[in-house]
């Protein structure tokens, strides 16, 4: 009998890679049912294969001597979960093999049971070997090359390496409470939890916490937040809030959780008329490479999205009042995406280092810029910029 944790793993694994379904959607369709032990084992099971499949892809096609491309998906994605579970868990080699082998029968792929058997009795004697004797970079650490050479580029080799090794461990949980709970953390109202209570928190990395901070917003301002969902920094802005999502259900969802001062409006901030603003906020859509370790699919489907950046950027300064500021911020550890594009805005930068030194970007200091290695939160930069007077 199939382990239902490897069951449901084997399910979402599929769906990410032959549906382009989203990781934590297919899981929790998967893991319904299931106990909250089997749950969490499900969910490690199939994060970490989807986080680490370069380097598994690599390996099955090492000691497989078969291009993955070519086996049928049921039989991929059952090597895939098999590898990860070697390499990565603790979990009983020989139950591992089995069940790998159980579900491509139960996937009725009989034909391909005798190879299945083989590749993973291969995997199990030499692939622990093989990744411990690949070369440090984006194969060992399964990354997209140009997510590698671009860390690189604005890094370092040795940053880059950091980051990937960082965004491939499991992240701090942090949440936004309004009272003590958990481990204090440098952020005013971020905390370090081991599980999330909803009635007192809501899950929210410091980072993120931090751009909502750095906006300043207080009572009888005017706040426009021009990309809102799923709402998190929306909550903790002060005044009249304009809440902006593009998404009609998302933005539905949100009316619903929002408090008495923020008002959600559905359309595109480039172009809604709802008047002149004191401060605005741009946590604009990005390629996340700030936040690969909390969404394990991303890694293989992001893509920088600068010129939707600066369009946004200046959509927000248009309707903000002369001398007001603008904060853009972005969960990505790209400078193309980052500081390029508030070079391109032509806005004057209010510095933030002497606010927040400890988060000070390393060559321009006058923005913000978190690390998954060094700060053990989701990666953001952060600018706060003023419209001409």
């Amino acid at each position: 009998m199939i382990a239902p944790a490897r069951r449901a793993a084997f399910e979402v694994v599929r769906r990410v890679f032959e549906e382009e379904a989203y990781a934590d959607r297919a899981l929790a369709s998967a893991v319904e049912g299931l106990d909250d032990r089997d749950r969490a084992l499900a969910q490690r099971l199939a994060y970490g294969t989807v986080q680490r499949a370069r380097t598994i892809d690599f390996g099955i096609e090492q000691l497989g001597k078969r291009p993955v491309r070519k086996l049928d998906p049921p039989v991929r994605a059952a090597l895939r979960l098999g590898a990860y579970q070697l390499a990565w868990t603790d979990q009983a080699q020989h139950a591992v093999v089995d069940d790998a082998v159980e579900l491509v029968r139960a996937a009725k792929r009989e034909r391909a049971v005798p190879f299945t058997n083989a590749v993973m009795r291969r995997l199990q004697q030499g692939f622990n070997g093989l990744v411990a004797s690949l070369p440090e970079g984006p194969v060992k650490h399964s990354y997209p090359d140009w997510i590698a050479e671009l860390w690189m580029r604005d890094f370092g080799a040795e940053g880059a390496l950091s980051l990937m090794r960082a965004q491939n461990e499991r992240p701090d949980l942090e949440v936004r409470s309004a009272e003590p709970v958990g481990e204090p953390t440098d952020v005013p109202g971020a905390y370090v939890v081991e599980r999330v209570d909803p009635e007192r928190m809501r899950p929210m990395s410091r980072a993120s916490q931090l751009a909502a901070l750095v906006v300043g917003s207080r009572p009888g301002d005017r706040v426009l937040d021009a990309c809102a969902a799923p709402g998190g920094k929306t909550e903790m802005l002060l005044g009249e809030v304009i809440a902006v999502e593009l998404h009609p259900g998302r933005a539905q969802v949100m009316a619903k959780e929002m408090p008495p001062n923020v008002r959600v409006v559905t359309g595109d901030a480039r172009t809604i008329e709802e008047g002149v603003f004191d401060r605005s906020l741009v946590d604009a859509p990005c390629s996340g490479l700030g936040v690969l370790a909390r969404r394990p699919d991303l890694r293989w489907r992001a893509r920088p999205l600068p010129e939707l950046q600066l369009e946004l950027l200046r959509a927000a300064a248009e309707r903000t009042k002369p001398g007001g500021t603008v904060v853009y911020s972005v969960c990505t550890l790209n400078a193309d995406e980052n500081e390029a594009v508030v070079d391109a805005s032509g806005l004057e930068t209010l510095s933030l280092a002497d606010e927040w030194p400890q988060y000070a970007h390393p060559t321009r200091p006058e923005f913000l810029l978190t690390r998954p290695d060094r700060d053990h939160t989701s990666g953001f930069f952060i600018a706060r910029l003023r419209v001409p007077s």
